[in-house]
């Protein structure tokens, strides 16, 4: 990922993310995929009503998949209003499909869902990475660094 791009996801209007991710997770590599939405399901998605919680990603016949995303009904939306929790197909290259399989065979690896943001041309986005879960100890030592974050900002801000 570029400079450019995080500028990009920097000044996207709808930012939803997955905070919890990097709390249970490192992130080893990280990917930009396009969603396959219908007409409703971006537009909840463009009034911020989406959540990325106990959401993951999963291969079948070659094809990334995105389960577990929670997209609010569109408050306008008919009969034709789509369903809140379904799986939502992402798109992606196959060599990059490929290396996410061979990677996730190795024991301890998965592939989560970071950020949904929209684009500059008005397409939802999303960040996936290829993770390794924390340990408890890891767990630990990442509440430290934030509380050890958060205490020199506090001083900081005194003087």
């Amino acid at each position: 990922m570029n400079k450019q791009e995080q500028e990009l996801r920097k000044k996207s209007p709808i930012q939803i993310k997955n905070r919890k991710a990097s709390f249970e997770y490192f992130f080893v590599e990280t990917f930009t995929a396009g969603i396959v939405l219908t007409g409703t399901e971006i537009k909840s998605i463009r009034q911020g009503k989406a959540s990325l919680v106990d959401t993951y990603c999963l291969i079948i016949n070659g094809e990334m998949w995105l389960r577990g995303m929670s997209v609010s009904p569109y408050f306008y939306g008919s009969f034709a209003n789509h369903e809140m929790k379904r799986d939502r197909k992402l798109l992606l290259n196959r060599r990059e499909i490929n290396r996410l399989q061979e990677a996730t065979k190795a024991p301890g690896y998965t592939i989560v869902p970071t950020l949904v943001f929209i684009d500059q041309n008005g397409r939802a986005k999303v960040d996936i990475a290829l993770c390794r879960g924390k340990k408890q100890y890891d767990k630990r030592q990442s509440l430290k660094e934030k509380e050890d974050r958060r205490e020199m900002e506090r001083v900081v801000k005194r003087y």
